[in-house]
Protein backbone atom coordinates (compact mmCIF):
# COMPACT_ATOMS: atom_id res chain seq x y z
CA UNK A 1 0.00 0.00 0.00
CA UNK A 2 1.10 3.60 -0.54
CA UNK A 3 2.30 5.51 2.52
CA UNK A 4 0.48 8.81 3.10
CA UNK A 5 2.16 10.98 5.70
CA UNK A 6 1.11 14.27 7.32
CA UNK A 7 3.87 16.00 9.28
CA UNK A 8 2.63 19.04 11.18
CA UNK A 9 0.34 19.77 8.23
CA UNK A 10 -2.16 22.58 8.74
CA UNK A 11 -4.46 24.68 6.58
CA UNK A 12 -5.35 28.22 7.56
CA UNK A 13 -7.57 30.94 6.13
CA UNK A 14 -7.14 34.66 6.85
CA UNK A 15 -9.49 34.54 9.82
CA UNK A 16 -9.58 30.87 10.83
CA UNK A 17 -7.75 27.56 11.07
CA UNK A 18 -9.40 24.89 8.94
CA UNK A 19 -7.02 22.08 9.88
CA UNK A 20 -4.76 22.33 12.91
CA UNK A 21 -1.19 20.92 12.71
CA UNK A 22 -1.71 17.21 12.04
CA UNK A 23 0.61 14.21 12.24
CA UNK A 24 -0.65 11.03 10.57
CA UNK A 25 0.89 8.04 8.84
CA UNK A 26 -1.59 6.08 6.75
CA UNK A 27 -0.54 2.69 5.37
CA UNK A 28 -3.71 0.60 5.69
CA UNK A 29 -5.73 -0.76 2.75
CA UNK A 30 -9.12 0.77 3.61
CA UNK A 31 -9.30 3.85 5.82
CA UNK A 32 -12.46 5.69 6.86
CA UNK A 33 -12.42 9.38 7.76
CA UNK A 34 -15.48 10.43 9.76
CA UNK A 35 -16.66 13.60 11.47
CA UNK A 36 -19.37 16.23 11.35
CA UNK A 37 -19.65 18.83 8.59
CA UNK A 38 -16.90 21.40 9.05
CA UNK A 39 -14.65 18.98 10.93
CA UNK A 40 -11.85 19.22 8.36
CA UNK A 41 -12.43 15.89 6.56
CA UNK A 42 -12.55 17.28 3.04
CA UNK A 43 -9.57 19.54 3.65
CA UNK A 44 -7.55 16.58 4.91
CA UNK A 45 -8.49 14.59 1.80
CA UNK A 46 -7.69 17.39 -0.62
CA UNK A 47 -4.21 17.67 0.84
CA UNK A 48 -3.49 14.12 -0.34
CA UNK A 49 -3.41 15.01 -4.02
CA UNK A 50 -2.57 18.69 -3.90
CA UNK A 51 -6.06 20.13 -4.47
CA UNK A 52 -5.25 22.03 -1.27
CA UNK A 53 -1.71 22.80 -0.14
CA UNK A 54 -0.61 22.82 3.49
CA UNK A 55 -0.08 26.23 5.08
CA UNK A 56 2.50 24.71 7.41
CA UNK A 57 4.16 21.30 7.60
CA UNK A 58 4.16 18.83 4.74
CA UNK A 59 2.15 16.04 3.15
CA UNK A 60 3.81 13.21 1.23
CA UNK A 61 2.68 10.14 -0.70
CA UNK A 62 5.41 7.50 -0.79
CA UNK A 63 7.86 10.21 0.17
CA UNK A 64 6.85 12.57 -2.64
CA UNK A 65 6.07 16.05 -1.30
CA UNK A 66 2.76 17.45 -2.55
CA UNK A 67 4.03 21.02 -2.21
CA UNK A 68 6.63 20.47 -4.95
CA UNK A 69 5.52 17.47 -7.02
CA UNK A 70 1.73 17.43 -6.88
CA UNK A 71 1.39 16.56 -10.58
CA UNK A 72 3.47 13.43 -10.08
CA UNK A 73 1.35 12.36 -7.10
CA UNK A 74 -1.92 12.92 -8.98
CA UNK A 75 -0.89 10.22 -11.45
CA UNK A 76 -1.10 7.74 -8.58
CA UNK A 77 -4.01 9.19 -6.58
CA UNK A 78 -7.59 9.20 -7.88
CA UNK A 79 -10.12 11.56 -6.29
CA UNK A 80 -13.89 11.02 -6.34
CA UNK A 81 -15.79 14.21 -5.50
CA UNK A 82 -19.07 14.26 -3.62
CA UNK A 83 -20.59 16.24 -6.52
CA UNK A 84 -20.38 13.83 -9.44
CA UNK A 85 -21.45 16.52 -11.95
CA UNK A 86 -18.12 18.26 -11.39
CA UNK A 87 -16.34 15.23 -12.89
CA UNK A 88 -18.53 14.81 -15.98
CA UNK A 89 -16.93 16.42 -19.03
CA UNK A 90 -18.01 14.50 -22.14
CA UNK A 91 -21.34 14.14 -24.02
CA UNK A 92 -21.78 10.36 -23.59
CA UNK A 93 -21.14 7.92 -20.79
CA UNK A 94 -18.56 5.90 -22.76
CA UNK A 95 -16.73 9.04 -23.91
CA UNK A 96 -16.59 10.30 -20.35
CA UNK A 97 -14.77 7.14 -19.24
CA UNK A 98 -12.52 7.18 -22.30
CA UNK A 99 -11.56 10.79 -21.53
CA UNK A 100 -9.82 9.51 -18.41
CA UNK A 101 -7.61 7.37 -20.66
CA UNK A 102 -6.63 10.18 -23.00
CA UNK A 103 -3.01 10.22 -21.82
CA UNK A 104 -2.62 6.45 -21.75
CA UNK A 105 -0.62 4.79 -24.54
CA UNK A 106 -3.36 2.35 -25.52
CA UNK A 107 -4.83 1.29 -28.84
CA UNK A 108 -8.42 2.20 -29.67
CA UNK A 109 -9.40 -1.41 -29.05
CA UNK A 110 -7.65 -1.48 -25.68
CA UNK A 111 -9.36 1.73 -24.61
CA UNK A 112 -12.75 0.38 -25.68
CA UNK A 113 -12.19 -2.78 -23.65
CA UNK A 114 -11.12 -0.81 -20.56
CA UNK A 115 -14.20 1.40 -20.90
CA UNK A 116 -16.53 -1.60 -21.12
CA UNK A 117 -14.91 -3.27 -18.11
CA UNK A 118 -15.17 -0.09 -16.04
CA UNK A 119 -18.84 0.41 -16.91
CA UNK A 120 -19.68 -3.22 -16.22
CA UNK A 121 -17.98 -3.03 -12.83
CA UNK A 122 -20.44 -0.35 -11.67
CA UNK A 123 -23.48 -1.72 -13.48
CA UNK A 124 -23.61 0.97 -16.18
CA UNK A 125 -23.05 -1.28 -19.17
CA UNK A 126 -25.80 -0.57 -21.69
CA UNK A 127 -25.59 3.18 -21.01
CA UNK A 128 -22.57 3.78 -23.26
CA UNK A 129 -24.30 6.18 -25.69
CA UNK A 130 -26.48 7.93 -23.12
CA UNK A 131 -25.85 11.50 -22.02
CA UNK A 132 -24.32 11.47 -18.53
CA UNK A 133 -26.59 14.36 -17.59
CA UNK A 134 -29.64 12.13 -18.09
CA UNK A 135 -28.40 9.63 -15.51
CA UNK A 136 -29.87 9.61 -12.04
CA UNK A 137 -27.84 11.16 -9.23
CA UNK A 138 -26.74 7.72 -8.08
CA UNK A 139 -25.77 6.64 -11.60
CA UNK A 140 -23.67 9.80 -12.00
CA UNK A 141 -21.79 8.89 -8.83
CA UNK A 142 -21.14 5.40 -10.22
CA UNK A 143 -19.89 6.95 -13.47
CA UNK A 144 -17.47 9.15 -11.53
CA UNK A 145 -16.21 6.05 -9.74
CA UNK A 146 -15.72 4.19 -13.03
CA UNK A 147 -13.84 7.17 -14.50
CA UNK A 148 -11.31 6.85 -11.68
CA UNK A 149 -11.01 3.07 -11.40
CA UNK A 150 -10.39 2.76 -15.16
CA UNK A 151 -7.00 4.40 -14.51
CA UNK A 152 -5.98 1.82 -11.88
CA UNK A 153 -4.53 4.39 -9.46
CA UNK A 154 -2.55 3.16 -6.46
CA UNK A 155 -4.77 5.16 -4.08
CA UNK A 156 -8.38 6.32 -4.36
CA UNK A 157 -9.73 9.12 -2.16
CA UNK A 158 -13.55 9.12 -2.11
CA UNK A 159 -15.42 12.10 -0.68
CA UNK A 160 -18.96 11.03 0.35
CA UNK A 161 -19.20 8.38 -2.41
CA UNK A 162 -22.65 7.06 -1.41
CA UNK A 163 -24.47 10.35 -0.78
CA UNK A 164 -26.97 10.02 -3.65
CA UNK A 165 -27.12 6.26 -3.95
CA UNK A 166 -30.13 4.07 -3.27
CA UNK A 167 -29.64 0.94 -1.18
CA UNK A 168 -28.82 -1.35 -4.11
CA UNK A 169 -26.19 0.95 -5.60
CA UNK A 170 -24.80 1.76 -2.16
CA UNK A 171 -24.26 -1.96 -1.54
CA UNK A 172 -22.64 -2.26 -4.99
CA UNK A 173 -20.18 0.52 -4.13
CA UNK A 174 -19.46 -1.01 -0.74
CA UNK A 175 -18.65 -4.36 -2.37
CA UNK A 176 -16.43 -2.64 -4.93
CA UNK A 177 -14.54 -0.76 -2.24
CA UNK A 178 -13.99 -4.00 -0.35
CA UNK A 179 -12.73 -5.83 -3.43
CA UNK A 180 -10.61 -3.13 -5.07
CA UNK A 181 -6.87 -3.76 -4.72
CA UNK A 182 -6.13 -0.05 -4.40
CA UNK A 183 -5.68 1.70 -1.11
CA UNK A 184 -8.94 3.49 -0.26
CA UNK A 185 -9.39 6.59 1.89
CA UNK A 186 -13.12 7.16 2.31
CA UNK A 187 -14.65 10.31 3.78
CA UNK A 188 -18.21 9.61 4.75
CA UNK A 189 -21.23 10.16 6.97
CA UNK A 190 -22.31 6.64 5.96
CA UNK A 191 -20.80 4.92 8.98
CA UNK A 192 -21.75 1.42 7.87
CA UNK A 193 -19.61 1.96 4.76
CA UNK A 194 -16.43 2.08 6.87
CA UNK A 195 -17.33 -0.05 9.88
CA UNK A 196 -15.31 -2.93 8.41
CA UNK A 197 -12.42 -0.68 7.32
CA UNK A 198 -8.89 -1.44 8.47
CA UNK A 199 -8.69 1.94 10.21
CA UNK A 200 -11.10 4.74 11.10
CA UNK A 201 -9.99 8.28 11.94
CA UNK A 202 -12.39 10.83 13.46
CA UNK A 203 -11.99 14.59 13.05
CA UNK A 204 -13.64 17.45 14.94
CA UNK A 205 -12.98 21.18 14.66
CA UNK A 206 -9.98 20.62 12.40
CA UNK A 207 -8.26 18.11 14.67
CA UNK A 208 -7.87 14.33 14.81
CA UNK A 209 -9.77 13.42 17.97
CA UNK A 210 -9.92 9.63 17.66
CA UNK A 211 -8.02 6.97 15.75
CA UNK A 212 -8.54 3.22 15.72
CA UNK A 213 -4.79 2.66 16.04
CA UNK A 214 -5.51 2.96 19.76
CA UNK A 215 -8.70 0.83 19.70
CA UNK A 216 -10.74 -0.55 16.78
CA UNK A 217 -12.71 0.97 13.88
CA UNK A 218 -16.02 -0.03 15.45
CA UNK A 219 -15.13 1.58 18.77
CA UNK A 220 -14.15 4.85 17.07
CA UNK A 221 -17.48 4.88 15.22
CA UNK A 222 -19.45 4.06 18.38
CA UNK A 223 -17.74 6.83 20.33
CA UNK A 224 -18.53 9.27 17.50
CA UNK A 225 -22.19 8.22 17.44
CA UNK A 226 -22.46 8.51 21.23
CA UNK A 227 -21.74 12.26 20.96
CA UNK A 228 -25.13 12.72 19.34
Amino acid sequence: MPVVEFTGASVTAPDSTILHPTDLRITEHRVGIIGANGSGKSTLARLINGLTLASTGRVTVDGVDLAHRAREVRKRVGFIFSDADSQIVMPTVAEDIEFSLRKQKLSRQQKAQRVQEALASVGLDGHEDQSPHLLSGGEKQLLALAAITVLNPALIVADEPTTLLDLGNRMRVQRMFTELPQQMIILTHDLDLVRDADRVICLASGRVVDDSLQSSPGEVIDRYVSQF
